[in-house]
């Protein structure tokens, strides 16, 4: 076994705190991968806390990791020693089946989860909190090296969770694309609907927001709070992407979509919705869900990134403040989002 360095929560709504566990020796198609860098996403707030569902303790969390390959196994031929690597929110899946056939591994019913999961072995998975992890080199990413590694991790999660449904729909070019809320999906949706030709408009309950919208490459700001400002763009847009998980009242958003208007939702608001069925029939409006991309969408977007020079806007922090982040997070004070230095965890 691997011996490995960590920060943990031992129960539910405990605070991180240092860690030493045991991670698996390294098999024949596995690479074991020096973490540099990992991204703070709120889903890791959201498992700690059991919010979504009963977590598996010690929860070491993580699951936007970044880093060096450090040892390869006998059969693995993806990496070489020394490259940059990524690891998402999904660690394994079953290979065979219709989801899995079809570039949707992160849908596989046995598909294992980075952390707070079991894997197909039923012991349970640690996240990216930790120095180093083991994965089986299909499910570890090729990364640049002409992009920046720490603002990378984020894209291992808010970047593709953004990126795919994008590209599903094929936004680009002559299409008007509204981003509701801009903070760690956000501003990665503004970053990747401008790069993919779309006008692109930032709606915010925050008007200090407009500038930092602008800088991101936003060409319109709306201060979703303002009637006047909602009337002024009614029946305006082809696509909007909603990337806020507080709870929020979605119909005036459906009402500024133009006819066949698609409305994207990829946040995830802990309260059900309530929809009017007129605002949807009036203008043959859509309303869809995307989580996570497949394996090959994760690389697809890394390379459009490395392409486009596009990364996430970070603020770097020592591990030993994670919990103070944890804080800033819920109360939305980054700007977009943590990463971890885990140079800092020994």
């Amino acid at each position: 076994m691997i011996p490995v360095k960590g920060y943990a929560a031992q129960n539910v709504n405990e605070k991180l705190a240092p860690w030493d566990f045991e991670r698996r020796e390294v098999g024949n198609h596995d690479v074991q991968i020096e973490i540099l860098y990992c991204g703070v996403c709120h889903t890791d707030i959201h498992n700690l806390k059991n919010e979504w569902f009963p977590g598996i303790f010690p929860m070491v969390p993580g699951h936007e990791i970044v880093g060096r390959i450090v040892q390869i196994g006998n059969h693995a031929k993806k990496f070489k020693l020394g490259d940059w690597a990524g690891v998402g929110t999904y660690i394994d899946s079953c290979r065979t089946c219709e989801e899995c056939n079809n570039g949707h591994e992160v849908f596989c019913t046995e598909g294992v989860q980075t952390y707070n999961h079991k894997d197909r072995e039923g012991q349970p998975t640690y996240g990216g909190y930790s120095n180093t992890i083991v994965v089986n080199e299909d499910f570890v990413f090729h990364i640049s090296e002409k992009l920046d590694l720490p603002a990378v991790a984020p894209l291992l999660c808010a970047g593709v969770t953004t990126y795919s449904p994008l590209r599903r729909w094929k936004v680009g070019k002559g299409h008007r694309l509204g981003v509701i809320g801009l903070g760690g999906l956000g501003h990665m949706a503004v970053k990747f609907g401008v790069a993919l030709g779309a006008e692109v408009t930032v709606f915010s309950t925050s008007p200090n927001k407009e500038e930092d919208a602008k800088k991101l490459g936003a060409h319109h700001f709306v201060v979703s709070k303002e009637e006047a400002q909602m009337k002024s763009v009614f029946h305006s847009f082809d696509f909007i992407i909603d990337t806020v998980s507080a709870n929020h009242d979605i119909n005036p958003y459906i009402g500024i979509l133009r006819t066949n208007g698609v409305y994207i939702n990829v946040g995830l608001p802990s309260k059900p919705w309530e929809i009017s069925s007129f605002s949807v029939v009036v203008g043959n409006k859509v309303i869809t869900g995307s989580g996570h991309g497949g394996l090959t969408e994760v690389q697809e977007m890394l390379d459009f990134c490395a392409e486009h020079q596009i990364v996430s806007d970070i603020e770097l922090i020592d591990i030993k403040n994670i919990n103070e982040a944890f804080d800033r997070l819920e109360k939305g004070d980054v700007r977009y989002r943590f990463v971890i230095d885990m140079a800092t965890l020994n």
